[in-house]
């Protein structure tokens, strides 16, 4: 009986070959994600704050060895972790030691079995990031803290980079883009570059509107006057508000 020659098989298109590619790599991280996390996670946990006394009396050398873990990742937590912690004995980096501020962000901030640096830089990179947009547009750091754009940049400003604290104080008197329940009356200005897209409302209590603008355009800054008896002022493409 002759046997009949195997064809070969037509090869992938790039753009198949892609998509196989895809497939495969969202498989292999869903994969890691189940045996890392092993199940859903409990809710956060309460912190304490941890006094400047105590985190200098933390040690610097490990009580006993950390177990093995995987790799810190990029996107590591800074805002207080979720479920099993780093004890604050093994608050250690690899090479050095920390400092007691540096400690004190740490405290209740590293989930087990992650580098505590790798925690460390992320809260590091958020008083970068706003310190470097306030020496350009003091307006756009404020309105960072005030719409969270940076996230957990304000327990990073209160431990890591103090110097930046006006800006969180301004911040506190601001409100982001959106629907604010009961403003106070008063005259306020958007964080917007331009005054391009901002559109305000004050609503009375039957809905009314009260006052309202712009939304003309141009270059111009929009600022809103918000009348007494207003219920709700409701804006859109301001991206965050300050009293003016």
């Amino acid at each position: 009986m002759r046997t009949r020659p195997t064809r070969p098989l037509p090869a992938l298109s790039a753009r198949r070959r892609g998509a196989v590619g895809a497939v495969a790599l969202t498989a292999l991280l869903a994969l890691a994600g189940c045996s890392s996390h092993g199940g859903t996670q409990a809710g956060p946990r309460p912190t304490h704050s941890l006094s400047d006394a105590q985190a200098a009396a933390v040690p610097d050398e490990r009580a006993s060895p950390a177990p093995a873990g995987p790799p810190a990742r990029p996107d590591a937590p800074s805002r207080p972790a979720a479920g099993p912690v780093v004890p604050d004995a093994r608050l250690t980096p690899a090479t050095g030691s920390f400092t007691a501020q540096e400690k004190k962000y740490l405290h209740g901030r590293v989930p087990a079995h992650m580098d505590p640096a790798a925690v460390l830089q992320v809260g590091q990179e958020a008083c970068q990031r706003i310190g470097r947009t306030a020496a350009h547009d003091k307006d756009a750091a404020v309105g960072a803290l005030i719409t969270g754009e940076v996230p957990n940049a304000d327990a990073a400003i209160d431990q890591l980079c103090p110097a930046l604290k006006p800006l969180l104080a301004t911040a506190a008197t601001g409100f982001p883009d959106g629907t604010r329940k009961n403003p106070r009356p008063g005259s306020y200005r958007a964080l917007t570059g331009t005054g391009t897209g901002c559109t305000w409302q004050a609503l009375g209590a039957d809905g009314k509107v009260l006052a309202s603008g712009p939304g003309t355009g141009g270059a111009r800054k929009v600022t809103a006057k918000v009348p007494a008896g207003t219920r709700t002022f409701v804006t859109s493409g301001c991206y965050a508000w300050l009293p003016a």
